[in-house]
């Protein structure tokens, strides 16, 4: 927005030039999101307290949990309300990748938002129907993928393989139908992440800063042929929206540290996961992302893991409970103990997946 504005009067204020930069806009994408979240943080916190949209903890969790009962969720739409705001802020709104992600991270916001008001309304943790929640998932996911689909780069359907230079195979019209469901994955495996003060949060963080430079250097030919890495004609704009996500979100979490004032619900988990995925399609980095997201992996694994041998074995476990923080929490760790060392592997992560670019 500002650069449509003000970058037209720059042959009266020369000074307007340094809106020509994409790492300078990306750099104030971060700040704007990050001050939006953290200025705005206390009111839609208070807001969420006066409606009484308080979070509705599972009896058969931790019972450390119960006395989080109550505390205000639906956070998420405050790192919605910043990434949006930053990202048009800063963005050539003529991207269409941008317009991709944001009207996904918000079609998921809201399949999420309506996850959660039933929540609020049954007062338990019981919200959407689980086929419910799978269809609006699937929609919004197909509606980016068909937009995706019919990219004139003709780079979407090719499949990349981490230390491949060349992609391996275009999976033509088959793509679309595994691109639904790998979205909808990520987007219920960081949904699944969201079970302690700020965990989902600070590994967004690390995933953000990953893809704030896959999409910087997407973006750019020179560094995409030096890498070898495709290189994605506009993907470069996706830096902004991926550094606004970052600053959001670090913002978020100012308030979302333990002890928790506010939890980002299924509005915030759901979007974020969702629009991760899209930005892994854009700059096809979707088997990267594997690397990138493990700890998001790790703990979808755990549920599939639990639910199977729980059935094979009529009654038996191999964790204490799912997903896997749940685990640890229950074998002695602290909640910030469990936080905290997920991060750093989440950081451990996301080096080795970008240490892979340069061995190709």
């Amino acid at each position: 927005m500002l650069l449509e504005w003000l970058y037209p009067l720059v042959k009266y204020f020369t000074p307007l030039n340094v809106l020509r930069y994409l790492t300078f806009r990306s750099a104030y994408a971060a700040v704007t999101a990050l001050l939006v979240a953290f200025l705005f943080g206390p009111v839609i916190i208070q807001r969420l307290r006066r409606f009484k949209f308080g979070q509705s903890v599972r009896l058969d969790g931790p019972q450390t949990h119960l006395v989080k009962t109550g505390t205000p969720t639906m956070g998420g739409i405050l790192i919605l309300a910043a990434v949006v705001t930053a990202t048009l802020l800063w963005v050539d709104l003529n991207n269409r990748y941008v317009w991709i992600c944001i009207l996904s991270m918000l079609g998921f916001g809201l399949v999420g938002f309506m996850d959660d008001w039933l929540k609020i309304k049954r007062k338990n943790s019981d919200g959407l129907r689980a086929r419910t929640k799978l269809l609006g998932q699937g929609l919004v996911a197909l509606a980016a993928v068909l937009a995706l689909y019919f990219d004139p780069s003709g780079e979407m359907t090719k499949l990349y393989v981490p230390f491949f230079k060349n992609p391996v195979v275009d999976l033509g019209i088959f793509w679309i139908p595994l691109a639904v469901i790998y979205i909808m994955g990520w987007s219920n495996a960081v949904n699944l992440s969201d079970g302690l003060d700020g965990l989902a949060t600070g590994l967004v963080i690390m995933a953000a800063i990953a893809f704030s430079l896959l999409t910087y250097l997407t973006g750019r030919a020179d560094w995409s042929d030096y890498l070898g890495i495709p290189f994605i004609r506009g993907a470069g704009e996706l830096t902004i929206f991926s550094l606004a996500l970052l600053g959001a979100c670090v913002g978020f979490l100012w308030f979302n540290a333990h002890p928790a004032e506010v939890f980002m619900g299924d509005v915030g988990s759901l979007s974020l996961g969702g629009v991760l995925a899209v930005l892994a399609l854009v700059v096809k980095k979707e088997l990267l992302f594997f690397i990138i997201g493990g700890v998001f992996i790790l703990e979808e694994a755990s549920v599939a893991i639990q639910v199977l041998y729980f059935k094979a074995t009529k009654g038996k476990r191999v964790f204490r409970m799912a997903p896997l923080h749940h685990h640890f929490e229950l074998s002695g760790w602290k909640e910030t103990q469990v936080v905290t060392r997920f991060w750093i592997l989440g950081g451990l992560f996301a080096i080795v997946a970008l240490s892979t670019l340069k061995i190709q």
